[in-house]
């Protein structure tokens, strides 16, 4: 059991990636209110807790009486993924922006999707979590201290959402924009990336 546990550690904190969102976090929030971006990221990692937790419990079986195979899940997700990151590239926000006043709306969309869905809550991260939670083969001790682990890693997520206005401070404005489009690139190879694993997958190679 706590090799198994330390397993889904490393492989969620891995497939999650916390450290990689931070810059992505700032790309996506730029020019939002300090106390909209800190709820954006704390909405979000609800969100993710919420959608990897329910994979643990009941992804294989919803699935499978679905008819719907990850690999169609990951080509959807890199699909709308990279709907966002051609926005970021091109910087084209305006609905964001017209909801920066109030800050509500912009900050449920953000954190929803891509933030919550698929960034951290991706077909990488629900495919783990639907593996690991296989591996307890029904131990709800072992299933609960698998979630315990998910949450872990998802407050390390919202703690370097929060460090993360400090890198953006030291960008300036210029910098952020620079730096916005380079993760919208960046963001469109992953979406990419995330196709064509699916098509690979659906493919048998």
């Amino acid at each position: 059991m706590t090799e198994q546990l330390i397993s889904a550690f490393i492989t969620l904190f891995v497939v999650i990636d916390p450290a990689g969102l931070g810059p992505i976090f700032i790309g996506l929030t730029s020019g939002l209110p300090s106390a909209v971006k800190n709820k954006v990221g704390r909405d979000a990692a609800i969100i993710a807790f919420l959608v990897l937790a329910g994979s643990a419990l009941f992804g294989g079986a919803l699935l499978q009486k679905l008819g719907i195979s990850l690999s169609a899940f990951r080509i959807a997700g890199g699909l709308l993924l990279f709907a966002i990151a051609f926005e970021m590239v091109f910087g084209r926000r305006i609905e964001r922006e017209a909801d920066q006043a109030a800050g509500t709306s912009a900050a449920a969309s953000i954190a929803a999707f891509p933030l919550g869905i698929p960034l951290m809550a991706g077909p990488g991260a629900i495919t783990a979590m639907v593996l690991l939670a296989g591996r307890m083969n029904g131990d709800w001790r072992g299933l609960a201290l698998l979630i315990v682990i998910l949450a872990l890693i998802l407050t390390s997520c919202v703690v370097i959402f929060r460090l993360s206005s400090r890198l953006e401070r030291l960008l300036g404005a210029q910098g952020q924009m620079v730096f916005g489009r380079l993760l919208g690139v960046l963001l469109a190879a992953l979406a990419v990336q995330y196709v064509a694993d699916g098509i690979l997958a659906l493919s048998g190679r």
